[in-house]
């Protein structure tokens, strides 16, 4: 009797580690509403940006650029999830994509929901939208 509810006990334990390790990983961003739409925001709310001049996984936006547009980071051990994949930029730091696009904040943009940045420099930058 006592061998079978170890064994049972033995299951139950792993089918626990199964679970947790193909379970998908969170999204670095949410999806808020913004008079311009659905949007995709970080952690704080903040509007979510891409630029024309990067391409699939790599940013073109570094130095100055970074300045003005902080990149959402990814810290080490995050793991990519649907539609959300992480490339590593030209100083080696890492950053979320959506849909290979790298993304960003604006410092203009104040509170959640501000959308300053979208269309900023002719057109280059552009709200991340779902």
């Amino acid at each position: 009797m006592q061998k079978i509810s170890i064994a049972r006990s033995l299951l139950v334990i792993a089918a626990s580690f199964a679970a947790i390790s193909t379970a998908s990983a969170a999204p670095p961003a949410k999806t808020a509403t913004t008079s311009k739409g659905p949007t995709l925001t970080d952690a704080r709310g903040m509007s979510l940006y891409t630029f024309d001049k990067d391409t699939d996984g790599k940013s073109a936006c570094n130095g100055a650029c970074v300045a003005n547009w902080p990149v959402l980071k990814a810290d080490a051990g995050e793991q990519p999830a649907d539609n959300y994949t992480i490339i590593t930029r030209d100083d080696g730091s890492k950053q979320w994509a959506y849909k290979s696009k790298p993304l960003y904040t604006f410092v203009k943009d104040q509170k959640a929901g501000d959308i300053t940045g979208d269309g900023f420099l002719n057109g280059v930058w552009h709200l991340a939208q779902p």
